[in-house]
């Protein structure tokens, strides 16, 4: 049975714009960087620039993705016969994958899934948290659009995003000591450092998100049609978006430190996706475009009642903040 998905053409086609976009991330990062840097430091803050531009490179090209779940404590699932190790292998075969992802389970409550690494070896987390609130033909859309950013290469440039954003929130928080420093300079009678620089390390994480969302959307959009594609079931991936769209925050929520009553932000893995209300209108003309009928035969799913994939009671999973920027 031949694959559900020809990968070969769209997957090249989008080697050049990915690329562009990973260009256009470092553009931003680096102007993002080099504004503070010059105020403060002037000539010598530059020549640090590129130096900080080729260790972020390297921290996302040489990363496996096992590296990336240790960071968020993520849990392996077994390849057995389990429905859900299954969707990954049904999903991993229709996208014609030439390796099936690693799953991996995070202890969190929060919902939320993401995937690290490359169309070679890749790696896609879920929470908790997700397994416990969406249906398992709801996970099956989310785990769908994962896999469909894999087949797509798309990983170079969330990766690129995520780790830029990490150092950009670094950055926000020298903005609060920065201040607190000019504060006590003020009493002391000492030159404080220009407040220029510390609004624009403060302001640098919502700038950053700014930039993925302009440059995310068509990526996005073709993702759910992917996933829509490869589960035969468009309004089960619409029905998690809504479900995802409550729980999380904003891109301007980047303005906030943490404090209570902050929602939970997503990774920048996925944060930067376009208006859910957008994605599900989109879902709804393919299924309009199909005359109600998808593309390919539903997966078969048999819902079930979820048992902890990880053995932590619900104590152990509240949301917390990690340094720097990780939720989970």
């Amino acid at each position: 049975m031949p694959p559900f998905l020809d990968t070969s053409a769209y997957a090249d086609a989008m080697q050049g714009p990915n690329l562009r976009d990973a260009a256009m991330l470092l553009l931003g990062f680096a102007g993002l960087v080099a504004a503070p840097a010059m105020l403060a430091w002037g000539i010598a803050g530059l020549l640090a620039v590129p130096v900080l531009l080729a260790t972020v490179c390297a921290l996302v090209v040489r990363m496996p993705p096992d590296a990336m779940m240790r960071l968020y404590r993520a849990t392996p699932v077994p390849q057995d016969d389990s429905q859900l190790s299954s969707l990954v292998d049904v999903l991993a075969y229709r996208a014609a994958l030439p390796r099936r992802p690693d799953l991996y389970v995070v202890p969190s409550l929060t919902l939320n899934a993401f995937a690290a690494g490359s169309r070679d070896h890749s790696a896609i987390a879920v929470t908790e948290g997700l397994l416990r609130r969406l249906s398992l033909a709801e996970t099956a859309g989310v785990l769908a659009h994962e896999v469909a950013h894999i087949r797509n290469n798309d990983l170079l440039v969330m990766g690129l995003a995520d780790v830029i954003t990490r150092v950009l929130q670094l950055m926000s928080y020298a903005a609060l000591g920065i201040a607190l420093y000019n504060g006590l300079a003020f009493l002391t009678g000492e030159d404080p450092i220009s407040w220029w620089v510390v609004l624009t390390l403060y302001l640098a994480p919502a700038l950053f998100s700014l930039l993925q969302l302009g440059l995310s959307r068509t990526r996005e959009f073709q993702a759910d049609a992917d996933a829509a594609a490869l589960t035969g079931d468009a309004p089960a991936l619409a029905s998690a978006l809504r479900r995802l769209e409550t729980t999380t925050g904003h891109f301007w929520e980047d303005l906030m430190f943490p404090v209570p009553g902050r929602r939970v932000p997503q990774p920048s893995l996925i944060r930067s996706h376009p208006e859910t209300e957008d994605r599900i209108a989109r879902l709804a003309a393919l299924k309009a475009a199909s005359g109600g009928q998808d593309r390919h035969a539903p997966l078969v799913i048999v819902e079930q009642p979820m048992v902890s994939l990880v053995g932590y009671g619900p104590g152990d999973m509240r949301p917390r903040y990690r340094w720097p920027g990780l939720w989970f």
